[in-house]
């Protein structure tokens, strides 16, 4: 009797012992799980993280910035969810893209590529370039020129860019960057109507910049409406991508730090 009573007050404690740790971990993965899920709609319902791998829109946004885009700033489409599961046709909670707003978007011929340039045509619109200048339904857009932007490049050779301020006729103004005139299709384009439901791309700097001037099949045409993702809201970091991972001291100069937690306009 008083060794089966002491088996089985052995064997009590480990039976408790055992469903605590069970229970622990069930907490645990629990935790992971609903801390996942919040992750998943935060990131799908209210601001996405995206990071500049280009220079198609320099000066306003630089190689190595870390940006928010507002993903309930125009409505969610079925490329607004991972994988664009098509959950829905059309768009929801809906509205409209304004000219002159910096906006990322799926990549029309390649849906998993995300693109960010600034939207510069609407539905019905006629876009035209003409001698390295903007046209919007026949009238030019002004441009007021600004000092130019200089930097060294990566090879350490000075590099200047024409730098302007160009006014949307809805007030909205930004700026661009032009490495002078070019007798080119992208200097002097043809003129370009916007299809319904679609809009017109463009990159800040004009003449580095891959965007709706270049038909579907090798650049990004008209961008549909159901691609369009968010409007880019804020930089949040900026690196200075030509440090060594080591050399911590020049991740970030002056001209970095600026960006820091500034707004995208």
């Amino acid at each position: 009797m008083i060794e089966k009573e002491k088996v089985e007050t052995s064997k009590g404690p480990a039976v408790k012992t055992s469903t605590k740790e069970e229970e622990s971990w069930g907490e645990f993965f629990k935790t992971i799980f609903y801390a996942f899920l919040i992750a998943i709609s935060f990131r799908t319902f209210v601001l996405q993280p995206f990071s500049i791998p280009t220079e198609s829109m320099l000066k306003n946004l630089m190689v190595g910035d870390f940006l928010l885009v507002s993903k309930g700033s125009y409505g969610f489409t079925k490329h607004s969810f991972p994988f664009s599961v098509p959950l829905f046709s059309g768009r929801i909670f809906g509205s409209e893209v304004e000219r002159g707003d910096v906006v990322v978007f799926r990549l029309p011929r390649d849906p998993d590529i995300y693109y960010i340039k600034r939207m510069i045509g609407l539905p019905g619109d006629k876009i035209q370039t003409i001698k390295g200048e903007l046209h919007l339904n026949g009238v030019k857009i002004p441009r007021k020129r600004l000092e130019d932007y200089v930097r060294t490049n990566e090879y350490g050779f000075e590099e200047r860019f024409e730098r302007f301020e160009e006014t949307m006729p809805n007030g909205k103004t930004y700026i661009t960057l032009d490495k002078g005139y070019t007798p080119n299709k992208a200097d002097d384009s043809d003129v370009f109507l916007v299809p319904p439901g679609h809009y017109f791309a463009m990159g800040d700097n004009r003449d580095n910049s891959l965007d709706s001037r270049w038909p579907k099949s090798v650049g990004v045409g008209y961008v549909p409406d159901e691609n369009v993702i968010g409007k880019a809201m804020w930089i949040t970091l900026s690196f200075d991508n030509k440090s060594e991972i080591w050399e911590f001291w020049k991740w970030f100069p002056a001209e970095r730090r600026e960006r820091f937690f500034s707004n995208i306009n």
